[in-house]
């Protein structure tokens, strides 16, 4: 029997190329501590933020985490959530997104962002926030032999 990690498997093609609404999305913020990108408590956040979300019996939406890398040493980590969760900054979201799924080491990372801009530069739209989706963490991406990362733009 295959051991059983804490990622279910990610299906990419409800994500890969699509253009979607979201209206008032609630998620939940957490902040990671990075050294130039890297992520380094990202599981203790992870930990911490479910935790949180099961003491309000509150649920984990599509297993949804967004990463937004705002400088070399923080990332913010949003959770979406099915209500607002007491103690926790909770954020609500709402436009316009593009998506499309890489697949690959995340070294990569790179040049799937450089994909990306040209992606949104042929569909003829401007990027109001783009965020980073890690779909799941690296056991699993081991596991499942497949490491997808999406990248969803907030356009203007």
């Amino acid at each position: 029997m295959e051991k059983e990690e804490c990622c279910p498997k990610f299906n990419p093609k409800p994500w890969n190329e699509k253009t979607f609404i979201w209206k008032n999305k609630k998620f939940i913020k957490g902040r990671v501590f990075t050294i130039f990108y890297i992520p380094i408590n990202f599981g203790s956040v992870i930990t911490r933020l479910m935790k949180k979300i099961d003491s309000a019996n509150a649920k984990f939406v599509d297993n949804l985490t967004l990463s937004d890398h705002t400088s070399k040493w923080n990332m913010n980590l949003l959770l979406a959530v099915d209500k607002e969760i007491p103690g926790l900054e909770n954020v609500i979201i709402s436009g316009k997104f593009l998506s499309k799924v890489y697949e690959g080491p995340f070294k990569d990372t790179g040049k799937w962002c450089e994909d990306f801009k040209e992606y949104i530069k042929k569909k003829g739209y401007n990027v109001k926030k783009q965020y980073m989706r890690y779909t799941t963490c690296p056991k699993c991406a081991k596991k499942y032999g497949k490491n997808y990362v999406v990248i969803i733009a907030e356009l203007k």
